[in-house]
C-alpha cells in the first residue's frame, strides 16, 4: 500500500499520531500547518465527544498562523443531519468552516468540512497538476443540491452530544 500513496507517510513533513486525540491535544503543546482528522463515526458517546465544540476549540488551538485541519463528517446524502451538525459545531468552536463533498466509491456520497481562524478556499486554481481534479470539480464540491442542502441542527457539545443521536436517526 505504501507505493499508492508514493510513500508520503515517510516524508519528514509528515507526523502520524496514533492516540486518544481528546487526551493528546490536551497534553501537547505542538502546533501544526494541517491536520487530517479522521475518527470513527460518532455511533457512541466516547466517539461523539471527538465531534464537539471542546474538541474543535482544542484542536484549533494547535494551528499555526493560517493552519487549517479537516474533518471526515459523514455523508451529506444519507446522513444529513449528522453531516450539518459537525459543521455547524465546528462554527459553535469560533472557526470558519468550509463545507464541501466527494463521490468515494468504497462509501458513496461523503462530506468533509476544512476549517480554520481563517475562512478556508478550496481554490479556483490548483498549485499543482493532477490526474483528476480541476477547477471545476473543485466548484462542484462547494455545492449542495437540496437534497444535501443545509439543514438547522443542534450544536454537538461535551456534555449534550446531539450528534450521536442524529447519526443513530440518520443512519
Amino acid at each position: 500500500i505504501p507505493k499508492l500513496n508514493g510513500y508520503s507517510l515517510r516524508s519528514p513533513k509528515v507526523e502520524v499520531v496514533t492516540a486518544d486525540a481528546f487526551t493528546w491535544l490536551a497534553e501537547s503543546d505542538r502546533k501544526f500547518d494541517l491536520a487530517y482528522v479522521d475518527f470513527p463515526d460518532p455511533n457512541n458517546y466516547s466517539v461523539g465527544k471527538l465531534y464537539t465544540t471542546h474538541f474543535y476549540k482544542r484542536l484549533a488551538s494547535h494551528l499555526n498562523p493560517g493552519g487549517l485541519f479537516v474533518v471526515q463528517s459523514s455523508s451529506p446524502l444519507a446522513a444529513r443531519q449528522s453531516f450539518w451538525c459537525v459543521v455547524s459545531s465546528i462554527e459553535a468552536a469560533g472557526l470558519k468552516v468550509l463545507p464541501y463533498h466527494v463521490y468515494v466509491p468504497s462509501f458513496g456520497e461523503w462530506g468533509f468540512a476544512l476549517a480554520g481562524k481563517e475562512a478556508p478556499q478550496l481554490g479556483a486554481r490548483l498549485p499543482f497538476p493532477t490526474r483528476f481534479l480541476d477547477s471545476e470539480e473543485l466548484a462542484r464540491m462547494e455545492h449542495f443540491p437540496a437534497d444535501m442542502s443545509r439543514l438547522k441542527v443542534e450544536v454537538n457539545k461535551l456534555f449534550d452530544q446531539v450528534l450521536v443521536r442524529y447519526f443513530q436517526d440518520d443512519w
